[in-house]
């Protein structure tokens, strides 16, 4: 059997690997030149496998208005709203509760930490350098009413029997020394033990090589058109190089997945949000971070990655524009110094990038059916396309290929959105 894989990014490129692994012949198409070259080039870097929450918590109105107020927000909106930025808002909102928080999050946990499981079966059977840490991670906490918070997550933590611990300033800085230069203004932290950072463009181009020895073709600088329906079924998939056809299609085109299934009547709720990183150079390494900080409160990530430190965040509703904004930059080099003062180089040469991340209003992705029986969904993981991966990529395949998957689908598919099937076929 022939599968066609749309889209060359992280998801797409471990969705061809597991695919691969279970007999089809499998094509992948995309726009670039290479795999990883969008939303997967240059993200946070962390394998956030613990630290796996969504966006809509029952605090996230109230902090909206007191970073409005402060001018400091970590969220930022395009004032001329698109309907489609109030859509994915208001339906965002609508998940701002504890109950749907503690579903989301379950879901998020369940996929990364099975992601997490395939990282480390494929690191015994594959020799892969990613620059990759095994050092865990650090939720950095500013207040005792930010402790009090995180609380509700330590007890879905345990669920999934995630290990943790709870720091005090002191052992904020025992993980990370170079925090102690403000180690008077941090509370304490939650400590991740497992999670991992890496490079995910060094993982992507290293599982590509891995791919092409299994036999898997890539279709570079192709840019896709539009999908094809005939007997409610994908017949070809129209490119500006002609048609590609094969017996089953996989669409893992993150934030333009809906601009490809809007035309078959397919209308999932992945929206671009827009992310910005920076990449500097370590100027001492005891100064620097060991591994991964997480500030929530002001929405950034702070990473390691061999001899460069990575700072990612912001949220930026503005559709699909793609330009860098200036203000991103500062924000993000601020939220190094105000962590890290001594950390990086002072250097012009600052990597500064920008990338949408595909997110649901439940943070969590669309893996597995559509109405149509040879169409399948992986996408919308927003900024954990990393983490979830290597789980994502294998549920596609084992779904495709009808096996029983190894952990639940429940609340995974697009089925969950009633609104998203516009078409008068049942689910495939």
């Amino acid at each position: 059997m022939n599968v066609l894989v749309l889209g060359a990014g992280i998801i797409g490129t471990t969705s061809a690997y597991f695919l691969a692994k279970q007999g089809y012949k499998v094509t992948v198409v995309d726009r670039q030149d290479s795999v990883a070259m969008e939303t997967s080039h240059a993200n946070a870097g962390q394998l956030s496998y613990a630290f796996s929450s969504p966006w809509a918590s029952p605090s996230l109105p109230l902090s909206l208005l007191k970073w409005n107020l402060n001018g400091t927000s970590p969220l930022v909106v395009n004032p001329k709203l698109s309907l489609n930025t109030i859509k994915f808002m208001y339906r965002t909102y609508k998940n701002c509760n504890s109950n749907s928080y503690e579903i989301n999050k379950s879901r998020m946990l369940r996929i990364a930490n099975y992601s997490q499981k395939n990282l480390i079966d494929l690191e015994s059977e594959l020799d892969i350098y990613y620059e990759q840490r095994k050092q865990g991670s650090l939720q950095l906490f500013w207040s005792p009413k930010e402790l009090e918070k995180a609380k509700q997550d330590m007890v879905i933590l345990k669920k999934f029997n995630i290990q943790y611990e709870v720091l005090d300033a002191d052992g904020c800085v025992d993980a990370e020394p170079g925090l102690q230069y403000i180690k008077n203004k941090i509370y304490g932290g939650l400590r991740f033990i497992n999670d991992f950072t890496g490079n995910c463009y060094l993982f992507s181009s290293e599982l590509y090589k891995k791919c092409l020895e299994m036999g898997v073709k890539f279709e570079f600088n192709t840019h896709i058109e539009s999908i094809s329906i005939a007997n409610n079924k994908v017949s070809a998939v129209k490119t500006d190089r002609g048609e590609l056809t094969a017996d089953s299609y996989s669409v893992s085109l993150g934030s333009y997945s809906p601009r490809v299934l809007s035309d078959i009547g397919i209308d999932i709720p992945v929206y671009p949000v827009k992310g910005y990183s920076i990449t500097l150079p370590v100027l001492s390494d005891l100064d620097a971070p060991q591994s991964t900080i997480m500030d929530d409160k002001n929405k950034i990530g702070i990473t390691r990655l061999g001899d460069f430190i990575r700072v990612a965040g912001i949220a930026h509703l503005t559709d699909y524009n793609s330009n860098l904004r200036e203000k991103a930059l500062h924000s993000l080099k601020e939220g190094l110094d105000n962590l890290f003062p001594h950390a990086a180089k002072e250097t012009d040469d600052v990597k500064f990038w920008t990338g949408f991340r595909p997110s649901t209003p439940d943070s969590t992705p669309i893996i597995g059916a559509t109405p149509y029986s040879n169409l399948y969904l992986n996408t919308g993981h927003g900024t954990l396309g990393w983490t979830m991966s290597l789980g994502s990529g294998k549920l596609l395949a084992n779904i495709v290929a009808g096996n029983e998957t190894e952990i639940s689908l429940e609340g995974i598919a697009m089925s969950r959105y009633k609104y998203s099937n516009k078409t008068n076929l049942n689910y495939g």
